[in-house]
C-alpha cells in the first residue's frame, strides 16, 4: 500500500484537510483593534458539511487501494470538489472588506486537488502496467497452447 505514490499523495490530501478542519480561515480586525478569528465551517455550516464530505471521499480514495479504477475515480472526483472549493474560497477572498485577513490554511483546497489528481494519474498508470501484465501472459498462454 505505502510503495505506491498515489497512497502518499492521498494521505498528503488527508492530513491537509484534517489540518483545515480545525484551523480559523481569518480573521477580523474590529475598530477597537481587537482581532477576532473565525472558523469557516462555523460561520458557514454548508462549507463544514462540503469539508467533511470532501474529506471522507478522500479517505475512502485512500483506504480502497486493492481496487484501483475505484480509487482513481474517488481521487479525481475528489479533486474536482476540491477544485470547487478552492473556487469558494476565492470568492470570499476577493469579496471580503478590508478588515478580514485570510490565513495560510485557505491554499490547502488547491493543494488537495493538485495532490488528488496527481494520485489518480498514478492510479491510472498503475492500472495501465497491470493490464500490459496481463496481455503479455495471455498471449504466453496462447503460445503455449499452439505448440
Amino acid at each position: 500500500m505505502w510503495q505506491r505514490i498515489q497512497t502518499l499523495y492521498l494521505a498528503v490530501s488527508t492530513v491537509l484537510l484534517f489540518i483545515l478542519f480545525f484551523n480559523d480561515a481569518y480573521t477580523i480586525a474590529a475598530p477597537d483593534g481587537m482581532q477576532y478569528v473565525k472558523y469557516l465551517q462555523i460561520q458557514k455550516p454548508y462549507f463544514g458539511i462540503l469539508l467533511g464530505i470532501l474529506f471522507a471521499m478522500t479517505l475512502l480514495a485512500l483506504v480502497t487501494f486493492k481496487v484501483r479504477i475505484l480509487q482513481m475515480r474517488l481521487a479525481t472526483l475528489s479533486g474536482l470538489v476540491a477544485l470547487g472549493m478552492t473556487g469558494w474560497l476565492a470568492y470570499y477572498y476577493f469579496t471580503a472588506p478590508e478588515n478580514v485577513t485570510f490565513k495560510w490554511t485557505v491554499i490547502f483546497p488547491f493543494v488537495v486537488a493538485v495532490c488528488n489528481f496527481l494520485a489518480a494519474r498514478g492510479c491510472f498508470q498503475d492500472q495501465l502496467m497491470v493490464e500490459s501484465a496481463y496481455r503479455i501472459r495471455d498471449s504466453r498462454k496462447r503460445d503455449r497452447k499452439k505448440k
